[in-house]
């Protein structure tokens, strides 16, 4: 069978293994899906002679995709790295996925990396969804360098494309190269900043120069400028150079990646405008107790401090850590410490409770899309894999056993796509824990869920394609199978007004019987009230030893529910008057009492149906502001006021019931174009409407 992963094709003569800092660059692509930024990585590792030839996404046969859900869906769906060598630096190219299901492993590469290529194609131009992958980038800080692709498309515009980044992305983002045509074909690049560009860019390089000046630290620089002076080409790189790696100024590069024009510019402008490690600001670094320590330093000679930004599991193979050395060496068969704290940092919501172990790492090798190249020391600032890390999960921090550290984790997005499953036979059920678990350690934007209420096993994921590719590594990895079941969300049950019930457990049908008999009242407390029990029996009608009997059977049958299954709550008991018997009377008979006590006074009143309401805050384009709020009036919702965020989006705060939710992270994307984001955070329950209460199935079990 061809190997569908493109095999070994790296070429031969490329070390990988960089001496110092200064001589790596970590590269991330990141654009919206469909805009080349998975054989833009094919072809600027083609040029540098990385592999003898260029892959295809459609063929499957890209060093970044390698996974089979990749090819069979044409995306990609996870973070890859591919290193290639340009000029004596290592160029670690990390390719992430542009679909919004997976903005987690977009926010990993973002951490691995100290400089991002933006990629936007020119037959596509600029959305809402490529503002937003934007905002991620600026929300971290991270040089950038637009690079625009897909030059040979047909309704390609280069000239377009660049006034929409524009408009969309500030003034600082300016064109360093313009293409040079013969007909409809592009075939070089002309650099703007080089004297004697071609006259229709004189105008284009006047802006650059201006634009560039006003980024020096060189105050008279714009006088002498102004003044007619032709300022040396090596001044206006070398400040460029630095507002590039401030993340103030924003070239922009036109790429053709089926024939290779601007592979050269985009690779010199990587290695020589981007910043090194050394440059780039390190994360926060905490003691495992949670006290700050010291900054580290992006230093070969440093205490050891790395961070696992992607895990891999196969049950063959096992588990392999893509890792970024923030300071000091890694050397295999070192004892490391292990530290994962995202409960700690963002809650106990989060699925992943803290850990901190010592353990012994396997081997290092540097990653090339799906293979692994061996290496015996990488130094701070570079990429690797490393094996043998059983307790690692993504995110963690790695440091020496005898100096423990934690890093301040990345942001990880909220799953709010729920999706309850059942093994699909006996045999996957007992595989399933496990094979959750280790995905679990993959993928901080997956939550797994045991609801104690609903008895459900739940997978929070960030969308449908996330859901789907989750369930088919579930199959294809571990040969677990599922079955997707109806989401159910916990209501609550409660008594609309007073009323009576009298139980009877009367069982006697030779030697020792069971006898019980209580008579109770009820009345419901206000929201939050919780539950009393109140006795108010006298003359002993009720022996009181057996009166907390009665009591927990009360307590029992609320949990079970009175109507639909669902758990009673707001509720006061009395206990008025009961029977006994000397022999037969017992603490199991006057708990079965209780209970029956207490659906005879359900069946004698009203029950209401309550329903979970969430606090929801919506963030939208302001041209679908309207759109949105129409959607959630539909959906029941009490719409509470809107704010503005920044210039062009609309917050929008609402509280929703639960029971409307449940697909609103697929609706929303869908009605927005993938530009409206929201969160949830539990608010009340309130009393649902009797038309919908009667469309509420009684849960068993």
């Amino acid at each position: 069978m061809a190997d569908k992963g493109g095999g070994n094709r790296r070429a031969s003569g490329q070390d990988l293994a960089a001496s110092s800092p200064d001589r790596i660059r970590n590269v991330v692509l990141v654009g919206p899906a469909g805009s080349g930024k998975t054989t833009l990585a094919e072809t600027l590792l083609a040029a540098s002679g990385a592999i003898p030839r260029a892959g295809s996404v459609r063929d499957g046969t890209t060093v970044c995709d390698h996974e089979e859900s990749e090819h069979a869906h044409g995306r990609s769906n996870s973070l890859s790295v591919a290193p290639l060598v340009h000029e004596g630096v290592k160029v670690n190219l990390i390719d992430t996925p542009g679909y919004a299901d997976f903005v987690g492993e977009l926010r990993a590469g973002l951490r691995a990396a100290d400089c991002a290529l933006f990629v936007v194609a020119a037959n596509d131009g600029v959305d809402d969804g490529t503002r937003a992958l934007w905002r991620e980038c600026a929300a971290v800080g991270m040089p950038r360098a637009v690079v625009v692709t897909k030059l040979d498309q047909a309704r390609a515009d280069y000239e377009g494309v660049l006034r929409q980044a524009q408009d969309a992305f500030g003034d600082r983002v300016m064109p360093l190269y313009v293409p040079v045509r013969d007909g409809a074909e592009i075939t070089g690049l002309t650099g703007l900043l080089t004297p004697g560009a071609q006259a229709e860019a004189t105008g284009l390089r006047g802006d650059l120069i201006e634009a560039v000046i006003e980024e020096s630290e060189d105050e008279t620089l714009m006088e002498r400028y102004v003044g007619g002076e032709e300022i040396d080409e090596k001044v206006l790189v070398q400040d460029l150079e630095r507002a590039v790696a401030r993340a103030t100024f924003f070239p922009v590069v036109p790429v053709c990646s089926m024939t290779g024009v601007g592979c050269a510019e985009l690779l010199d402008l990587a290695v020589r405008a981007f910043p090194s490690p050394a440059e780039h600001p390190s994360p926060d670094v905490f003691l495992p107790s949670g006290a700050a320590a010291g900054p580290i330093a992006c230093d070969p000679a440093g205490p050891l401090v790395a961070e696992v930004v992607k895990t891999t599991s196969d049950p063959y193979v096992g588990r392999l850590s893509v890792v970024r050395v923030f300071s000091g060496t890694l050397e295999p068969d070192q004892t490391l410490h292990v530290s994962g704290h995202f409960a700690s940092f963002f809650g106990d919501g989060t699925g992943h409770p803290d850990h901190d172990e010592d353990e012994r790492i396997g081997n290092l090798g540097h990653s090339f899309g799906k293979q692994q190249f061996p290496t015996d020391r990488v130094v701070a600032g570079d990429l690797c894999s490393v094996g043998r890390l059983s307790r690692a999960e993504t995110g963690d921090t790695l440091s020496s056993a005898d100096q423990p550290r934690v890093l301040r984790p990345w942001s990880m997005p909220e799953p709010l796509l729920p999706i309850a499953i059942v093994a699909h036979s006996k045999a996957d059920e007992d595989k399933l824990s496990q094979a959750l678990g280790r995905l679990a350690a993959e993928d901080p934007s997956l939550r797994i869920e045991n609801n104690a209420e609903t008895h459900q096993l739940v997978l929070w994921c960030m969308g449908e394609s996330h859901a789907e590719v989750t369930l088919e590594r579930l199959a294809e990895r571990y040969a677990v199978h599922v079955d997707q079941v109806p989401f159910v969300v916990s209501l609550r049950e409660t008594f609309a007004g007073k009323g009576a019930g009298l139980g009877r457990h009367v069982k006697q049908s030779g030697g020792h019987g069971q006898y019980a008999v209580c008579q109770i009242e009820v009345e419901p407390l206000p929201e939050g009230g919780g539950f009393e029990f109140v006795d108010k029996v006298v003359g002993g009608a009720v022996p009181r030893q057996f009166i907390p009997s009665v009591e927990k059977g009360v307590r029992a049958q609320m949990e079970r529910g009175v109507r639909h299954g669902y758990p009673v709550v707001d509720l006061r008991v009395t206990l008025l008057d009961g029977k006994a018997h000397a022999v037969d009377s017992s603490d199991m008979a006057f708990q079965m009492a209780g209970g029956l006590a207490l659906r005879e006074a359900a069946a004698a009143t009203t029950v209401t149906m309550l329903e979970p309401y969430d606090t929801v805050t919506v963030v939208v384009p302001d041209d679908l502001v309207g759109t949105v709020m129409s959607d959630l009036s539909a959906r029941r919702a009490r719409l509470l006021g809107t704010d503005k965020v920044g210039e062009d989006r609309t917050q929008v705060l609402a509280e929703v019931p639960q029971t409307e939710l449940v697909r609103y992270a697929v609706d929303l994307r869908s009605a927005t174009h993938g530009a409206g984001v929201f969160t949830r955070t539990f608010a009340h329950y309130e009393p649902m409407p009797e038309e919908v209460a009667r469309n509420v199935e009684t849960r068993t079990g």
